[in-house]
C-alpha cells in the first residue's frame, strides 16, 4: 500500500495530516536542503510528537515522495499546450523553475517514480500531447530523452548555485581566481581545441544554455516522431506491373 492509498489517523491531539507535515518537510528541505529534513526536525517544526507523524508517513523516504508530488503541482502546465514539442518544451522550463525555487528537487530528479496525483497528471499531460505521433515506444524513448536533458542540464546548474555559495565565488570570480594557471597551461600548446574554445567561444548565462541545448534536442526527437507519410494502396502497382517474375 503506497503512502498516498493508505488512511491518516485521527489529528488529536494537534491538529495533523499529511498536507501539513510535507509543507513544513519542504521549507526545512528549502532553508537547508534535504539533508535538513527529518522526521524529529519536521515534528518539532509542528510542534508535535515525533511518533506522531509515523501514523501518516511510515519513512523518510515516503516523505521525500510527497515533497515531490507536491511540488509537481508547479511543473503541471496552467493550460493543455497546443503540440507535442511546447508540451515537452513547457515540462522542461517549468521543472527548471520549479527547482530553482526548490534546490533540493535536483537531487532526486531523475529517480524511480512515486506515481503521486500530481506526478501523474504531469506524465498525462506530456504523453496525450505526443499520442498518436508515433507507437507508444517511441514517445516514451522521446519523453526520456529531453527528461534526461534536462535533468542533467538542471542538476549541472544547481550545482554551480551551490559551489557559488560554499565558495562565496560567483562563476566569473571562480575563473578569474584560476585564470593564471589557465592561461600557462594553454600556453603549452597542448590544448588546441580548448583554447580555441576558451578564447573565442561565446559566454552565455545559464537560461540560454538550457534553452539552447533543449532546442537542439527536441530537433532531434523531432526526427524520430515524423513518420513518412502513407502511401495510397490503390496507386500501388501490382506484381505484374511492377515486373515482378512469378518463381
Amino acid at each position: 500500500m503506497t503512502v498516498w492509498d493508505r488512511p491518516e489517523p485521527p489529528t488529536r491531539p494537534v491538529p495533523l495530516d499529511r498536507e501539513r507535515i510535507v509543507a513544513a518537510a519542504i521549507a526545512l528541505a528549502d532553508e537547508g536542503g534535504l539533508a535538513a529534513v527529518s522526521l524529529r526536525k519536521v515534528a518539532a517544526r509542528l510542534e508535535a510528537g515525533p511518533m506522531r507523524l509515523y501514523g501518516y508517513i511510515s519513512t523518510k523516504e515516503e516523505l521525500f515522495d510527497l515533497m515531490v508530488d507536491k511540488v509537481q503541482a508547479e511543473i503541471l502546465p496552467e493550460e493543455q499546450p497546443g503540440d507535442w514539442r511546447e508540451a515537452l518544451r513547457v515540462l522542461a522550463h517549468r521543472t527548471r523553475q520549479t527547482a530553482l525555487r526548490h534546490e533540493w528537487l535536483a537531487d532526486l530528479l531523475g529517480g524511480r517514480p512515486a506515481f503521486g496525483p500530481n506526478g501523474l497528471a504531469v506524465a498525462e499531460s506530456t504523453l496525450s500531447a505526443l499520442d498518436g505521433l508515433a507507437d507508444i515506444d517511441t514517445v516514451m524513448r522521446a519523453v526520456e530523452t529531453v527528461s534526461a536533458y534536462f535533468t542533467g542540464a538542471i542538476r549541472r546548474e544547481i550545482t554551480n548555485l551551490r559551489a557559488e555559495r560554499a565558495t562565496g565565488l560567483s562563476k566569473h570570480d571562480w575563473q578569474r581566481a584560476r585564470g593564471p594557471h589557465m592561461t600557462r597551461m594553454l600556453a603549452t600548446g597542448r590544448f588546441p581545441a580548448l583554447t580555441k574554445a576558451v578564447y573565442d567561444g561565446t559566454d552565455v548565462n545559464a537560461e540560454t544554455s538550457f534553452a539552447t541545448g533543449l532546442n537542439w534536442v527536441l530537433d532531434a526527437v523531432a526526427a524520430k516522431l515524423t513518420r513518412p507519410p502513407k502511401r495510397d494502396a490503390q496507386l500501388l502497382p501490382n506484381a505484374s506491373e511492377a515486373g515482378v517474375a512469378r518463381t
